[in-house]
């Protein structure tokens, strides 16, 4: 095993675990030691930014202060503030407010080397999500080349309340924590990456469902320009319309919005003025939190950070022009559970929710009988949730930009869902770590082969902007007015947009919104 010299020396003097060296770095705030084990160098626990605590809460991050000595950093630092989902995810870390920490995977290397980076944003619908839960370990990733950086962000309340106090304290809205949390984390990236053989030119930032979502939007945002070369969304993307008031389908909403939900929830705890919200202990809001009347936890459309509408910006040229590798799944909401309804309960949903446009919606998902109606519903939240931000993304890539996007379709039938792939069922095998599941069954042959497949275009893509390699089914890139999406699962073809119909009538759905319509 070799040693890591100049910035990251094997320092034998502190104590090691049996077959494992020290490796140090020198980072912002001072030197931080973890291991290395079988030539991939782990560091967990790197703090990035000052603990968002006391005064400090429901702040940008700050700077962190800097320590003396030598920080051991080999265990994870605590989740940020949530629920207790994380134990279902295999996670022991605690969770609290100082939470500001990343991750680092990366081969032992010699110096000079400066290797493609990912920077992986978790998910948990911004509600919850963690660094450590097993699932993400980017070890398989170090040893294909990749030095791998897990950013925690804050989540929930914590992560994503507004109030218009909070907007006029900051200047620039309110309720964008949890984004700015993760620029800050791609900040110290290009600041110290190359000090652990990484290079600051080639990082592509990656993220699942929420974290999905956060990456479409750092794709759009002037704060993260530069910080990033390249984007991976697996089941994400914000390009719906900007709702002010709750309507079918659409995901982002604007800042009034969040502020009014955001006021009426701390009037209700009665903290009346932000020293009052912010000297309440952490634990009392997170209870509340999950009680009735809570707040909207996700990022609002700011102004500032995510400027506007992102299917706009795009029109407009503002956004980060840089190759995408994006997609999602089959079957994305049979994970969260049976979509109980009748043929006549899901007609009026949508008569109530899709307006001037329930006819063609309803035509488009057909349920003459209560079992499809319950199959319609479920089409119908994919559709709406991740399958056409998947199509607008491309499509407005492929229209506007110069960079290439390629986009994927996971549909993978098992016996436990023949009717597809639910949400994140790729996510363990694009890790190699789909064994880490609880409850999962060993690997099968199956398995190894369509994961080495998963994470060979992934670990192409972060090394050029392209995921086609030696050994690999060519994967086109998306173009303009001849979509073609890369099937991948119990086959691998190229086809074109999936349930395109369906596709179709939600996109002439949002443009009507978008066209004020229903307003």
């Amino acid at each position: 095993m070799r040693t890591w010299a100049l910035g990251l020396a094997a320092t034998l003097a502190l104590a090691a675990p049996a077959q494992a060296e020290i490796a140090t770095a020198q980072v912002t705030g001072g030197t931080v030691a973890g291991e290395t084990v079988d030539g991939i160098s782990e560091f967990k626990g790197i703090p990035f930014a000052a603990p968002p605590v006391g005064d400090l809460r429901w702040k940008a991050p700050q700077p962190l202060a800097p320590w003396s000595g030598t920080k051991r950093t080999v265990a994870f630092g605590p989740a940020c503030m949530q629920g207790p989902i994380l134990a279902q995810m295999g996670s022991t870390a605690p969770a609290s407010e100082d939470c500001l920490y990343l991750d680092i995977w990366t081969p032992a290397h010699a110096p000079g080397d400066r290797l493609p980076v990912i920077a992986w944003i978790y998910g948990g619908g911004f509600n919850s999500g963690a660094t450590s839960v097993p699932l993400y370990d980017g070890a398989h990733f170090a040893q294909q080349g990749v030095v791998f950086v897990s950013i925690a962000y804050r989540v929930g309340m914590f992560g994503f309340l507004a109030t218009p106090e909070l907007s006029a304290e900051s200047g620039h809205g309110s309720g964008n924590y949890g984004l700015l949390d993760m620029i800050a984390g791609l900040r110290w990236v290009q600041d110290n990456i190359a000090r652990f053989g990484g290079d600051p030119g080639k990082v592509t930032i990656m993220g699942h469902s929420a974290g999905g979502f956060a990456v479409s939007m750092l794709n759009a945002s002037p704060l993260a320009k530069g910080l990033f070369r390249g984007v991976i969304s697996e089941s994400g993307g914000n390009f719906t319309p900007v709702q002010r008031e709750p309507v079918g389908g659409a995901r982002a909403i604007s800042l009034g919005m969040a502020e009014a939900s955001g006021k009426a929830w701390l009037d209700g705890l009665g903290a009346h003025s932000l020293a009052e919200a912010r000297a309440l202990p952490a634990a009392a809001l997170l209870e509340a939190q999950g009680k009735p009347g809570a707040p909207i936890s996700q990022p609002p459309m700011d102004g500032y950070i995510v400027p506007g509408d992102q299917y706009v910006l795009w029109q407009q040229g503002r956004f980060n022009d840089v190759p995408l590798l994006i997609g999602n799944t089959s079957d994305e909401t049979s994970v969260f559970g049976s979509q109980k309804t009748t043929a006549a309960a899901f007609e009026q949903q949508v008569r109530s929710s899709y307006g001037a446009k329930a006819d063609a919606i309803l035509a488009a998902f057909p349920h003459a009988t209560d079992a499809q109606a319950a199959a319609a519903a479920r089409h119908l939240a994919n559709a709406t949730v991740f399958e056409w931000n998947t199509h607008a993304w491309a499509g407005q890539q492929a229209h506007y930009g110069k960079a290439p996007v390629y986009t994927y379709y996971f549909d993978r039938p098992t016996a436990q869902n023949p009717n597809g792939s639910g949400h994140g069922s790729e996510v363990g095998l694009v890790f190699a770590n789909e064994d880490t599941r609880p409850g999962r069954a060993p690997w099968t042959d199956a398995d190894r082969a369509l994961s080495a497949q998963l994470q060979g275009y992934w670990v192409n893509f972060a090394k050029t902007g392209d995921p086609n390699g030696a050994g690999l089914p060519e994967w086109p890139r998306y173009a303009a007015g001849e979509p073609t999406v890369l099937k991948v699962g119990a086959e691998t073809k190229v086809i074109g947009t999936p349930n395109a119909g369906q596709i179709e009538a939600v996109d002439d759905y949002f443009a009507w919104r978008r066209d004020g319509g229903g307003e």
